[in-house]
């Protein structure tokens, strides 16, 4: 069984696999990990993988030293993954991003990628049906662009996420939050016919944690995975051990 450590930009998600599945998850606010002890003790974990988008705190370090297995750091510039990695930096590569393609890939092998993670940010990456990841493009998500309006414009209020979003805005707050939320559904939506047009048979992922606000609306995301990064995670450490043994 395996547990995957997947710590954000402003969330901490610990999920147990068992055999390719994801049995058990804990989400978190925030980078901590505080309740990574509790859940380790709940199930017998043999290997754990940890990907991490932040620095990491003397504390957290001491947790994950604390745990019963080995634990692999994952590292797109050094870590073996099923994905040929053609990024031209992969030290500055998001573990998150290529772990996304890697989880996409293991649903979908053989088959041209499109991977749209909508989170603090929101990434379009492309892994061809070679197995060949591409690299991708990274936009600003759905609370940063509401916070850069409040930001840079003195005069406009800072519009929570949650709320009406028409089709015209008949107010400021529903004009910035429909301005926002379907100037991103178009952006998808251009981005999904542009490498449909250019990739033959191209599935589509959706996956992060502004994807729910989304999916429903754009017809031609094909698949919905909340597990997107975890399970590329699940998957890097499946292939390592094997390289290993």
């Amino acid at each position: 069984m395996h547990l995957i450590v997947d710590i954000g930009n402003s969330r901490t998600k610990l999920v147990a696999f068992d055999e390719g599945t994801p049995i058990d998850e804990c989400v978190t606010e925030g980078c901590h990990l505080d309740g990574l002890a509790a859940f380790a003790a709940k199930h017998p974990f043999d290997a754990a993988i940890l990907s991490s988008t932040v620095d990491l705190t003397d504390e957290a370090e001491r947790q994950l030293q604390a745990l019963p297995c080995p634990t692999l750091r994952f590292s797109p510039a050094t870590t073996a993954t099923p994905l040929r990695n053609l990024y031209h930096t992969p030290q500055t590569l998001g573990s998150d991003r290529l772990a996304a393609a890697v989880g996409a890939w293991t649903l979908k092998p053989g088959r041209n990628l499109l991977i749209i993670d909508a989170g603090s940010c929101i990434t379009f990456d492309v892994v061809t049906a070679e197995g060949a990841y591409l690299g991708g493009n990274i936009s600003p998500g759905l609370h940063a662009r509401l916070r850069a309006i409040d930001d840079y414009f003195p005069r406009l209020p800072l519009v929570e996420a949650e709320g009406d979003v028409p089709e015209l805005g008949y107010d400021t707050e529903t004009a910035i939050r429909a301005g926002v939320i379907q100037g991103m559904r178009h952006e998808i939506e251009g981005y999904i016919h542009h490498f449909n047009v250019k990739y033959a048979d191209l599935l589509v992922f959706l996956t992060g944690g502004d994807q729910f606000n989304l999916a429903n609306s754009i017809k031609s995301a094909t698949f919905a995975d909340p597990f997107m990064v975890p399970r590329g995670l699940d998957a890097i450490l499946t292939h390592q051990l094997k390289v290993e043994s």
